[in-house]
Parts: structure tokens; sequence; C-alpha cells
């Protein structure tokens, strides 16, 4: 029997049907796992409508066949520019409005942590360049860059610095960044057993940090923005809306915009976001030796980042007056609140009496902002 007009099975490849099956797989790990399933849900939609053919979902806008010939996705595509450069900037705007920097605050360390937990970005720059010098791939250092960003644990500033410095590869780094996130309490707990003690692990914390007046709450975000902007001046995109959404927290004025911004604006923009990254992935596009190679370097960037930030809590312990758990350094990569959930865990699996929480949120928001300045670096040497 013919059908009066094609369907999807026509031209669907192999690449689409391995592609469909790991849609399907961030749906199964969204829903059963409750993997980050804000992002991996629409990801994994979004990834088995760009590989089912003939559904015009993707088609692009042409003035030659009308406006309405346009897919939904196709529209997003189009627009890229906007759609993967602005939405991540907003939903820094979201994140700042969702963010408690009392435990930064009242524990400055965690600056430190957080600055140690980007070593992982580092490493696999230098990794891609040196994989693009030995001819294994065509990785310049735009490219390189927007891959070691995967390293910070932060899918909007991996978006958006991938769509800056290399858009072809925005789907995969997106991908790779939020897959890696929502395995943290699987890549993390082995490492910090590998490079801490049972000894350490236990080390007592009191669990209570100092109080926090509001003026430190208000003063806070507009140093980090002067501070921050002034020194690297292209990372004011992304601190500049995080900065702004805290002070629409914490000034007490504005709550409307406040919880605006926390709710239905960034989950919209999410919405949006996800779906147009998973589309960002079609098989003739994902179905290559260099995303193999992505998800390695995303491996071992998010693992050295981990390290990184294990090892100079160590240091800080060390030397510090008052006990201090190294293990809470492994919050410094901005995987948020899921790299400092890990690092209470460890500590309670050592010392029951141990509520490392809000010791390790220090850290943790400390590596959302160290990871958009080194996109700043990065953009402000490359673009």
């Amino acid at each position: 029997m013919e059908f009066p007009y094609d369907t999807g099975f026509h031209g669907l490849t192999w690449g689409n049907v391995v592609l469909l099956f790991v849609g399907i797989a961030f749906i199964y790990l969204a829903i059963a796992k409750k993997w980050e399933p804000y992002e991996l849900l629409a990801i994994g939609v979004g990834i088995i409508l760009a590989n089912i053919p003939l559904t015009g979902l993707l088609r692009e806008p042409d003035p030659s066949l009308g406006p309405g010939q346009a897919g939904l996705l196709g529209v997003l595509q189009h627009y890229g520019i906007f759609y993967f450069t602005i939405l991540p900037q907003l939903i820094f705007l979201g994140l700042g409005a969702m963010t408690d920097f009392s435990p930064l605050i009242a524990n400055p360390k965690g600056f430190i942590l957080g600055a140690a937990a980007q070593v992982g970005i580092f490493c696999a720059f230098a990794g891609a360049l040196a994989l693009g010098y030995w001819g294994i791939t065509d990785f310049g250092l735009k490219e390189a860059s927007a891959i070691a960003i995967i390293g910070g644990a932060d899918g909007p500033t991996t978006i958006y610095s991938t769509a800056i410095l290399a858009p072809e590869l925005l789907g995969i780094t997106a991908a790779t960044a939020y897959s890696y996130m929502a395995m943290v309490s699987f890549i993390q707990p082995p490492i910090i057993r590998a490079l801490t003690s049972k000894e350490e692990r236990a080390i007592y914390m009191k669990p209570q940090l100092r109080e926090v007046s509001k003026l430190e709450l208000i003063m806070f975000p507009i140093f980090l923005l002067i501070v921050v902007c002034l020194l690297v001046p292209r990372s004011a995109s992304l601190i500049g809306l995080f900065a702004f959404g805290n002070l629409l927290r914490v000034s007490g004025v504005v709550e409307r915009l406040s919880q605006t911004a926390q709710t239905v604006m960034v989950d919209l923009i999410t919405i949006l976001l996800m779906l147009g990254i998973g589309a960002s992935m079609p098989a003739d596009i994902v179905m290559k030796k260099d995303t193999l190679i992505i998800l390695g370097l995303g491996f071992f960037a998010f693992s050295a980042s981990t390290a990184g930030g294990v090892l100079m809590g160590k240091v800080i312990s060390r030397f510090s007056k008052e006990p201090f758990n190294p293990v809470i350094g492994a919050a410094g990569v901005s995987a948020v609140p899921m790299a400092a959930r890990v690092a209470h865990i460890e500590g309670q699996k050592a010392n029951p009496r141990n509520f490392l929480l809000l010791h390790a949120m220090g850290p943790n928001v400390a590596g959302v902002v160290g990871s958009a300045v080194v996109a700043g670096v990065f953009l402000g040497m490359l673009d």
C-alpha cells in the first residue's frame, strides 16, 4: 500500500535512530532518575524532534515561502544569535534572583575554592588545543575555549560562550555540560574519596555561619558587579545580570519582579533554550568523531575541576586556624546546588554530626561567578 504523502520513515538514517534513543534516554533520566529534569526533559524532546525527518519543525524562515512555512525550531535556529546569547543572559538574571550569597559572605574562603575549581577549564582547553595541534581534530582557539567551559559545570555559560565562539559545537557542548551536571552524584564522590582520607572527610565544622546583615547582602552584588566587570569587561553580560537579579531579591522593594525572575521568566526561557539545544543535535552534526572527543574532554574537565577544588580545600584545611573540611572544595564547580549536596553527603558519611550544606553553598555560588569570569576572559581574547 502506498501512502499519498511521504512519511517520517523515509530518510531516517541510522544516525537518526541512535539520536532518537539518546533523546529517549534523556527523557528517562529526567523523569525516572530526576536528573536535571528541567533541562534534560526539554533537551530530550528537542533531540527527538530534530531527528525525525519531514516534520517541518526545523524549516527556517524563507520570504519566498511565506511566514507560515517556517517551523518553530527552525525559527529559533534562524535567530540563533539572539536565541543562544540573549536567553542565557536572562537565565543568569533569574539565577541571581534565586541565589543566596550569605554563605559566601560569611566565609569568603569560598571564593578561593570557587577559583580553584575552574582548573578543569584550563586543562580541557590545553587538551583540546593539543588534539588540534596533533591533527586529531580541527579544534582551534575558539573551539577549545567553548569546549573548556564545560569544566565549569555551568550550562548557561557554556551555551553563551559556544554560541559566540564556536556555534557549530553548540548542541553537543551544551548537552554534554547538562549531562555531566546531572551526573554530579556519580562523578564527584569517587574523586573526593580518592583525594581525601576518612579523617579529613570527618572534620567537623559548626553548622551555623555568622549572621549576615541586610546591608552586606545589598552591597555585595553591587561590589561584585563593579569589580568583576572592571577587571573582566566581557563577563558583564553574565555577571552584570546575575548581580542585578540578586539585587532584586535582597533589596526587598521589588518583590513582584524578584518572584517573576525566579519563576515565570526563568521557566519560560529554560523551555525555549533547552528545546533549541536539543534541536541543534541532528544526526548529521552529532554523529562525528569530534562528538566523542568533546564528551571525553568534558568529563576530563569536570573531573579536574572537582579535583582542583578538593585539593585547594586540603591546603586551606592544613593552614586554617578553625576546623575546615576539604570536601566542600568539590562544591566549587558551579553545578548549583547538586555539588554542594554531594559535599554535604560525603561529609555526613564520614561523620554523621557533620552538616556541610551551608558551608558548601559558598564555594558553589563562587563557582558560578568563576566560570562566568573565565568565559569573559576567553571572549575578551578571542571575540
